[in-house]
């Protein structure tokens, strides 16, 4: 009854058994380097996180006692925060996302806005008709803002 062969099934299932076993050190190799890679990776994009926060500008906003924005006003407002994103360039999302930031002192409220130092030139703009921006330094020390070129489009025919 058993002449020494295996069904086909079995013997299938044993190949692969053996195909694994001979390519597990070649598997374990290409999944140290990934790690390896991807620790780097992120090291490398911490490293800009860290650079960009800590060279964050810090601009105060000051509204007028009789500031009423219309819906209109805070659409155009929120759009023209975008603009910070992309004036940081290459820096990840953690480092050159626009802050604002809202404190107190001596009973009065204070709001302030805080970004890459690349967009400083974005940040300085007024949003609003009757809120004034003070910057920190000298409005002579701002850069302007450089948006890289997007590639060209290339036709499908």
């Amino acid at each position: 009854m058993n002449d020494g062969t295996l069904p086909d099934g079995a013997q299938t299932l044993l190949d692969i058994a053996h195909w694994i076993a001979i390519a597990a050190p070649y598997m374990a190799i290409v999944v140290a380097a990934g790690f390896i890679a991807a620790c780097g990776i992120s090291w490398q994009r911490a490293l800009l996180v860290r650079d960009a926060l800590a060279g964050r500008v810090r601009v105060e906003t000051v509204p007028t006692s009789t500031f009423d924005p219309s819906e209109g006003e805070v659409r155009r407002w929120s759009q023209h925060l975008g603009r910070v994103s992309y004036a940081a360039g290459g820096t990840p999302g953690r480092g050159r996302a626009a802050r604002l930031h809202y404190s107190a002192r001596n009973g009065r409220m204070h709001c302030y806005l805080e970004g890459h130092l690349h967009a400083q030139a974005v940040l300085t703009m007024p949003g609003f008709a009757e809120v004034e921006i003070r910057a920190s330094g000298s409005r002579c020390d701002i850069q302007p803002v450089r948006f890289s070129m997007p590639a060209p489009r290339r036709s499908r025919s």
